[in-house]
């Protein structure tokens, strides 16, 4: 299974690919899509679809995850990452992948065994659980990199019970 998962940022959007072959996780792709503040917000998100579309069709992963808001005191902040994520839904739904959404505290329950680790502990896991030889760069493709992990982790059990006949 080759899950892309994104993390969703109007400054930058994280961008993972994992593969799990024979239960073994591989980092294929990882980046962060970087977008500039004197752009206007409409043509940041063009970039950042743009792009999201350019990975689909590259990596032709077979789902696609993606983090899920967290609660920010900013409302101003809260509505450019909802506009950001729909923007990553949207993109997933129009290259007809099977989206699913994870909140941070899931992604890093999934990775990290811990709901409130830092940034800084889940790049080191991630890193850790695919053996990369460096961490990966920015904290937005680590995070990214996370959510695919955790759908992979997801996936995984929901097989798991269909087998089991639950």
């Amino acid at each position: 299974m080759r899950v892309m998962g994104i993390d969703p940022g109007s400054n930058c959007t994280g961008i993972g690919i994992v593969e799990e072959i024979k239960g073994d996780l591989h980092a294929v792709h990882w980046n962060g899509v970087r977008t500039s503040p004197k752009q206007s917000f409409p043509q940041r998100i063009k970039l950042i679809y743009d792009e999201l579309m350019l990975a689909m069709e590259k990596f032709q992963p077979d789902a696609v995850a993606v983090e899920d808001l967290f609660y920010s005191t900013n409302v101003k902040t809260v509505i450019k990452l909802g506009q950001t994520r729909g923007v990553a839904l949207l993109a997933a739904v129009n290259s007809g992948m099977e989206v699913a959404e994870y909140s941070p505290l899931e992604v890093k329950l999934s990775v990290v065994g811990y709901g409130r680790a830092d940034k800084n502990q889940v790049c080191d896991m991630v890193s850790t659980l695919l053996r990369l030889k460096e961490k990966p760069e920015p904290f937005d493709a680590s995070d990214a990199l996370a959510v695919a992990i955790c759908h992979i982790h997801h996936a995984g059990l929901q097989q798991k019970i269909k087998q089991a006949g639950g």
